[in-house]
């Protein structure tokens, strides 16, 4: 009973063949899932997401006691803190004329080049518009 060299024959072919069978599909299949990679880090699955598409970007956030900030997106967490470059701080006034009792709105401009947004006073974050 001379069994050895079908076992040595045996062997051999499943280490020299199925690296190479599994091989190829591999790198097809790397390609693919390269691309479901970027097809997920675009998609929007959960409201954070649309935020984390703003990253880098120029966005709108609407905060309570009528204040509005127009820019850049450097961080964020879950509570929605935000720190933002390049910003245009808007404080919205109401006035009320002493003698004609009208409503006097008034808007204050400021530039800030840092500013650190407390999440506990976001209404609305509005990413920029994207055209196709």
């Amino acid at each position: 009973m001379y069994s050895g060299p079908s076992i040595y024959c045996f062997v051999v072919i499943i280490t020299v063949f199925q690296p190479l069978r599994f091989l190829l599909p591999w790198k097809e299949g790397a390609t693919d899932r390269k691309r479901m990679a970027s097809e997920e880090e675009s998609a929007v699955k959960e409201p954070l997401d649309l935020i984390r598409l703003s990253l880098d970007e120029r966005i709108y956030v609407k905060l309570r006691s009528d204040r509005e900030l127009r820019g850049k997106l450097h961080a964020y967490d879950q509570h929605l803190n935000m720190i933002l470059g390049d910003v245009e701080e808007i404080v919205t006034t109401v006035e009320i004329d002493d003698e004609t009792y009208e409503e006097i709105v008034r808007a204050t401009r400021r530039m800030v080049p840092f500013l650190f947004v407390r999440g506990d006073g976001v209404i609305l974050v509005s990413p920029p518009l994207r055209t196709a």
